[in-house]
């Protein structure tokens, strides 16, 4: 089980939330697809009990303190590719849409996991594309995550 989480923007009590619940949950991995804001998330982050992957988002204006909170947690950069349970993964913010959409179309991917909006959208397809939303609830008032089982690429949305 794959723990997805976007758009924190500095929110501790979100993310001390989601932490504890993808603990609970003992998902296989965390990922984070941007918007961490400062390094000091890194304390909350450092609590999961599994392994955590991330993505620069565009108001992650602090690239280099970032990295350096978080290099023994995961290597920051501005996107990843990933094998899970024989599925490739893209993961990016997604502030440019037609990478989002050009990633999707390649034909490459699996899945792809983005953030950038804080709307909710997942999109089945022969790509399946994840946005699970803002943990911040800043912009919309929910905050949201999602649990993705990598085998079946079944998912759940999860309100905090």
């Amino acid at each position: 089980m794959i723990g997805i989480i976007a758009d924190t923007h500095d929110n501790l009590k979100a993310i001390h939330q989601a932490v504890d619940f993808f603990n609970q949950k003992n998902v296989d991995l965390v990922i984070h697809a941007g918007d961490l804001i400062a390094p000091f998330t890194v304390n909350e982050f450092s609590r999961l009990k599994t392994n955590f992957l991330a993505v620069f988002g565009n108001n992650d204006g602090e690239r280099d303190g970032l990295k350096k909170a978080y290099q023994n947690l995961c290597f920051l950069e501005d996107f990843k590719e990933i094998n899970i349970e024989n599925k490739r993964f893209g993961i990016i913010h997604g502030t440019n849409e037609s990478i989002v959409d050009a990633l999707t179309k390649s034909g490459k991917y699996d899945v792809i996991i983005r953030g950038h909006t804080h709307k909710l959208n997942i999109k089945e397809g022969e790509t399946l594309v994840i946005n699970p939303g803002e943990a911040c609830g800043y912009v919309t008032g929910e905050k949201t995550l999602v649990l993705l089982d990598s085998e079946t690429l079944n998912h759940e949305v999860v309100k905090l």
